[in-house]
């Protein structure tokens, strides 16, 4: 058996990634017209808000918080509300910068959504509704998104 190492940088380091802690941070639920809406047809229209948030906790050691709001209406009555806020501690070595925020932009978000989607999933069965299967998101999708925003917005402001 061999042992693989993993490709070293430019200037010859390595990068070094490691999951330390996966946790919630914050859930909620809210059914605020049960048990009305039990009654109702259940036809559903789904709103799904993400917003993800990263803050350096030490040296190389990072915290990522995936925020997933989910909010269920039947006609205009809200079934329910849940929030989630996934979190991870993540070490993160010998990546540049830009490598950097786009580990804490896109790769972990990838690695906590699915737990933010079974808790999701768990609290609204608890709750006396049906299944709710989050669609998996394509957070590399979302980052390149949000970076092309933020030059726009850079090109549009003025220079001081």
């Amino acid at each position: 058996m061999t042992d693989e190492k993993q490709p070293a940088n430019d200037d010859g380091t390595q990068n070094i990634f490691n999951i330390q802690k996966i946790y919630i941070k914050d859930i909620s639920f809210e059914a605020p017209n049960s048990p009305k809406i039990f009654t109702e047809t259940w036809e559903p229209t789904n709103n799904l808000d993400i917003n993800t948030n990263a803050h350096k906790l030490a040296d190389n050691v990072y915290e990522v918080v995936l925020s997933v709001t989910v909010t269920a209406k039947v006609k205009d009555d809200t079934a329910y509300l849940v929030e989630i806020h996934q979190s991870g501690i993540f070490s993160l070595e010998g990546f540049s910068d830009t490598d950097l925020h786009g580990m804490l932009g896109s790769f972990c978000p990838n690695i906590l959504f699915p737990y933010a989607r079974e808790a999701i999933s768990d609290i609204v069965t608890r709750g006396g509704f049906p299944q709710l299967l989050l669609a998996p998101i394509n957070f590399d999708a979302l980052y390149e998104q949000h970076m092309q925003q933020q030059a726009e917005t850079e090109k549009q402001q003025p220079a001081n």
